[in-house]
């Protein structure tokens, strides 16, 4: 069967975006290593778990995979859902191949938080690492828990010991026509950042992102370039995540894998049997 994700974050199967946060703010500080020392295994365990299903869920073509293969299917190597409508490269190949890529526990509670999990990343939970002890103060999940990351990130930016914090990711809509997403194509960002060059000092630089659409993608799903954000000192730059936006047609709609389109034709038309031939 898998894991059910819905059942670890206690929501249920209909679960809105606002409900996913709230079920892993609330499951995130309850089950967080640092706050149970004394069962550190089981809390680092479970706090896994809860960054994983977050994952899924809170991404709009994972959870369709997973919600029609189920963690098997999202961990292997299936066709997208759509796969049979929304099929085939730009050249006419075989349908796409859906990869699971899951983002770390850390960048996870960042986002909502601020700053990185203060027992370094998820590959050292297993040694029982813990952060520098400048990092986070005693009392981060005493009454006034933001307190707590304020001083922490203040302590990185005055360049203490301490983990430095990343800044909250940068989200940008990607309209697509229709035709994009269901050919697929690549698509090319210009962006400017401010970064640091060799000798310490502030400069601007220029880049070009490249974005390859998949044939099939929908509306919502994301793609994310890690630390492509201004840098700061004692901060981590932000990840960039472009956001599908699927921009109105002319004469179809999407409705999950189909495509409608609203015809007008006279009664006799209707009775004899029509051909529509003219949606381009």
């Amino acid at each position: 069967m898998g894991v059910d994700y819905y059942k670890i974050l206690q929501v249920d199967r209909s679960a809105k975006d606002d409900d996913l946060k709230k079920a892993y703010r609330k499951l995130a500080m309850k089950w967080h290593p640092d706050k149970n020392p004394n069962n550190k295994k089981e809390a680092e365990a479970k706090f896994k778990q809860i960054s994983e299903a977050y994952d899924v869920l809170s991404d709009p073509q994972k959870r369709a995979v997973y919600d029609q293969f189920g963690e098997e299917g999202l961990k292997g190597q299936v066709p997208p859902p759509g796969a049979g409508g929304f099929s085939g490269g730009r050249d006419g190949g075989g349908p796409t191949t859906f990869r699971f890529n899951p983002r770390s526990a850390d960048d996870i509670f960042s986002e909502f938080f601020g700053f990185t999990s203060p027992f370094g990343g998820m590959g050292d939970m297993g040694g029982g690492q813990r952060a520098g002890a400048s990092g986070f103060s005693r009392g981060m999940f005493g009454d006034d828990i933001f307190a707590s990351f304020r001083n922490a990130a203040a302590g990185a930016e005055g360049g203490s010991t301490g983990v430095p914090r990343k800044a909250a990711a940068i989200e940008r809509m990607l309209p697509c026509s229709l035709e994009d997403l269901y050919k697929g194509t690549t698509k090319k960002m210009k962006i400017s950042r401010d970064v640091t060059d060799a000798s310490g000092r502030p400069t601007t630089m220029e880049e070009i992102l490249t974005i390859e659409i998949k044939p099939g993608w929908k509306k919502g799903t994301k793609i994310t370039f890690p630390e492509k954000g201004n840098e700061q000192r004692g901060v981590i730059p932000s990840d960039l995540v472009f956001i599908i936006d699927e921009k109105p047609h002319s004469v179809f709609k999407r409705d999950g894998n189909d495509l409608v389109a609203t015809q007008k034709i006279s009664l006799v038309e209707a009775l004899t049997g029509y051909t529509a031939s003219d949606h381009s």
